[in-house]
């Protein structure tokens, strides 16, 4: 068995797991139109292939898209209902958490909005945004972006070794930029030296990443 996490933005662009062999795709439904919230605005997704072996494992009621008596009309009905708690009790595979049906549904309107285009070019736009940052940033004397040769979306890690200054010490500064700075990794990751995991998505336009750049510049430069 296969499972893959993923970012569900990414896959405008980039290839849908089941394409290479996973049996079970999970992540947060966050970024689809959701904004963040005191402690809110998260939501994990789970999807595997329509298959008895995979869909009677769910927990929690599962509804399904069926046909109606109305030829190309289509309803909602509950998909499997023998595995829940109201049919099996004690060996039912149900359990209820965190709700986030609320946060489904706003991922659901944001996707049909958007469309199979519109996730495209979204997709598309933060792969250019982050490339875009990443020369911007590297071009700051000390600092070396993006930290691993690969690809990136959204998500890159920069390292300031070479700065002779600590992330902490860099982050407090760009506050008085009104900046918040990159996730501190040097704990986490020794071995990474002072490096910070920086996220570009598509509420940063070019401006902010020219202001961020020029923010490091200056605060590097004292």
């Amino acid at each position: 068995m296969l499972s893959v996490g993923v970012d569900p933005i990414s896959l405008g662009v980039l290839e849908p797991p089941a394409r290479y062999g996973a049996d079970f795709a999970c992540g947060d439904v966050q970024p689809l139109g959701i904004p963040m919230s005191y402690g809110g605005g998260l939501g994990g997704f789970i999807a595997t292939p329509d298959e008895p072996k995979f869909v009677a494992e769910y927990p929690s009621l599962l509804f399904g898209i069926t046909e109606t008596i109305e030829e190309g009309e289509y309803g909602f009905g509950e998909v499997l209902y023998e595995r829940t708690s109201y049919a099996s009790r004690d060996k039912a595979k149900d359990f209820l958490g965190t709700m986030a049906q609320l946060h489904g549904i706003v991922a659901g309107v944001y996707m049909a909005l958007m469309g199979p285009q519109g996730m495209k070019e979204l997709g598309e736009g933060l792969l250019q945004r982050a490339v875009y940052a990443v020369r911007k940033l590297s071009s700051v004397k000390g600092v070396k972006a993006p930290y691993f040769n690969s690809y990136h979306f959204k998500e890159f890690t920069v390292n300031f070794n070479d700065t002779g200054k600590t992330v902490a010490d860099i982050n407090k500064a760009l506050l008085d930029h009104k900046i918040f700075g990159g996730k501190d990794l040097s704990k986490d990751f020794p071995e990474l030296g002072q490096s910070a995991l920086f996220c570009i998505t598509e509420v940063h336009s070019k401006k902010d990443i020219d202001e961020l750049a020029e923010a490091l510049t200056s605060v590097l430069g004292k």
